[in-house]
């Protein structure tokens, strides 16, 4: 067993506890280290099966170099001393590469070493912060399990030290950035050229932001970079998800592509190296969510991405930002508010009401509006133009009463009260959503709040965008888009910033043009599937098969691969919120 993390920090030790070692090292964990501590400091066990895998790929012959950092129980050592053995078997040459280890509890470090040389094999086993250590390349293979401490656990003279070691690999990390992405960055470090890293890590790496600059550090770095991904969780119970990286050719990179395989459980890595889905990220520093896909999914997105039929959300304009007031509650009011402070008509701006549960249809309407404003909706801003009129300066009045004007935003401009035009959006989609991301044109020409984005169309497809691309967007390769170039948020709110909404597949302008009379046709039942609860994705189907399966002739069966991938990411994400309000 390993004492590494895998799951979430505060997983429950019992159950990943059920996977052991032997007898002996079981009885002996609590002599040597209490579950507690090994919790606060990213801590778990690993099966000997995904060690055993690692090690068998990693290790080439038996001179090889071994090197675990936070060993833990030495899970890793114990198989890399097997694997050495097994490779020498049979030859006359006694000699055998050596075993390293790290690790931060001294009293782990001792128990770990004694295991190994028990076992026959030769161990060396440090007690110190593996952070701390300058890196010497002298190793052929490092292997691990590095311990998974979140952000907000990870703090002080520690995260200080992970980020001094990171910088050592020419890689910077956010404060959001968890223990086990400088951890990688650092064991890669400890190579010699041609070496190999071979890690169980959280999947994180393949779609956080923070893991940007580590993704790009494996591409540039290794020649080749294999990603084992599993569909069943490999620790029953915990809903952390894991991905194991095997990079192989230590400073001769840059990878070309990535390497997918892809397999139910751990029993099924005994079928490995078998077929795989060679990948290209699109960008160095872009998310490999993508990779989560299944191949025949990857296999269908990738054909619709490049395919002509599709373009990224940039084609068709600009996205930005919203109007930031500094306190809605204060700035945006009602219709019957309004007249109750006696605000001049001049001294109010129409806007899209704060949020966007309004926008979940095709277009947001002047009656819409309206209907909104009737039913108390803060459908109006305050922003005189000029001079207040009596009644707009004693609300000015009372907010400075109340402190408003003291917020960040109200501060920076001069006067507090003007807040800054944005001007009105074609389209105003939605950032921040419990399904996915929704285009709305916006025929009533309102201004929009930061709490969505406004979308600028081009010269020359103005009309067409936004007569259409609400409609056509409500497709099954938009929303899969959606989720790999969006990002997971609080309560698994898929959350969408302007420059990854640039990137959003959507239909092409030209493919618009084509489908125009085919998806006019369905606009009525389209809106009005989109008023019923859960009518989103029976709207999809219904857009699917009007664009993608008549008009650009995509087989059923690949649609249902892509209808059924989005609801895998959509699922994945919502169980990563479970994990973390569960930690």
């Amino acid at each position: 067993m390993s004492c590494n993390c895998i799951g979430s920090q505060r997983a429950s030790w019992r159950i990943l506890t059920a996977v052991r070692h032997t007898a002996l090292v079981t009885a002996s964990i609590g002599a040597v280290d209490s579950p507690a501590a090994r919790k606060a400091r990213g801590a778990f066990f690993t099966p000997p099966a995904l060690c055993r895998h690692v090690v068998d790929w990693a290790i080439r012959t038996p001179q090889d170099d071994v090197l675990e950092p936070s060993c833990g129980e030495a899970a890793f050592l114990l198989a890399a001393g097997e694997r050495l053995e097994g490779l020498a078997a049979g030859s006359d040459d006694v000699t055998r590469g050596h075993l390293d280890g790290i690790e931060l509890h001294e009293g782990s470090a001792r128990h770990a070493e004694a295991l190994v040389r028990a076992a026959g094999h030769d161990a060396t086993v440090r007690v110190g912060d593996f952070f701390t250590l300058a890196p010497t390349p002298v190793y052929d293979a490092v292997v691990g399990n590095p311990p998974y401490v979140r952000y907000q656990d990870f703090s002080g003279v520690a995260r200080a030290r992970s980020r001094e070691a990171a910088l050592r690999g020419g890689v910077t990390l956010t404060g959001l950035a968890s223990s086990w992405a400088a951890f990688t960055v650092h064991a890669a470090l400890f190579l010699k050229p041609g070496g190999r890293l071979g890690l169980v890590l959280p999947a994180e790496l393949l779609t956080v932001n923070y893991a940007a600059e580590v993704r790009h550090f494996l591409v540039q770095r290794f020649a080749r970079v294999r990603l084992v991904l599993f569909t069943e969780r490999v620790f029953p119970g915990v809903l952390e998800e894991v991905v194991l990286l095997l990079a192989d050719g230590c400073g001769e990179g840059p990878a070309g592509y990535c390497e997918l395989h892809q397999v139910q459980a751990i029993e099924d890595l005994a079928g490995l190296p078998g077929q795989a889905q060679l990948w290209t990220p699109t960008t160095p520093h872009g998310k490999w969510t993508p990779s989560l896909l299944s191949m025949a999914a990857l296999k269908a997105y990738a054909a619709l991405e490049h395919g002509g039929g599709f373009a990224p959300l940039l084609t068709w304009g600009e996205t930005t930002l919203g109007m930031v007031t500094g306190n809605n509650r204060y700035f945006a009011l009602s219709p019957g508010r309004a007249r109750e402070l006696r605000l001049r008509p001049a001294e109010l701006l129409a806007i899209s009401p704060p949020g966007s549960r309004h926008l979940r249809g095709l277009a947001f309407s002047r009656a819409a509006r309206r209907a909104l404003g009737a039913d108390g909706a803060a459908t109006l801003l305050l922003r005189p133009r000029g001079e207040p009129s009596a009644a707009a300066q004693a609300y000015i009045d009372e907010g400075e009463r109340l402190g408003v004007d003291t917020a960040y935003k109200c501060q920076v401009r001069s006067p507090w009260w003007r807040v800054p035009l944005v001007k009105p959006a074609d389209l105003l989609l939605t950032y921040m959503n419990a399904d996915t991301p929704r285009l709305c044109a916006n025929p009533a020409l309102v201004h929009h709040l930061n709490s969505v984005h406004g979308v600028y169309l081009r010269d020359g497809l103005r009309q067409l965008g936004m007569d259409l691309l609400p409609l056509a967007s409500l497709n099954s390769m938009t929303l899969v888009g959606a989720e790999t170039v969006g990002r997971a948020y609080g309560g698994g709110m898929l959350k969408l910033e302007p420059k990854e909404a640039d990137r959003l597949p959507v239909p092409s302008p030209a493919t618009l043009e084509a489908a125009h009379s085919a998806l006019t046709a369905v606009r009525s039942k389209v809106a009005a599937l989109l008023r019923q609860p859960q009518g989103l994705l029976h709207a999809v189907r219904v857009i699917d098969q009007a664009l993608l399966v008549e008009h650009l002739g995509i087989p059923r069966s690949e649609v249902e691969v892509l209808r059924e991938a989005h609801a895998d990411l959509a699922a994945r994400r919502a169980a990563r919120a479970r994990s973390q309000q569960g930690s």
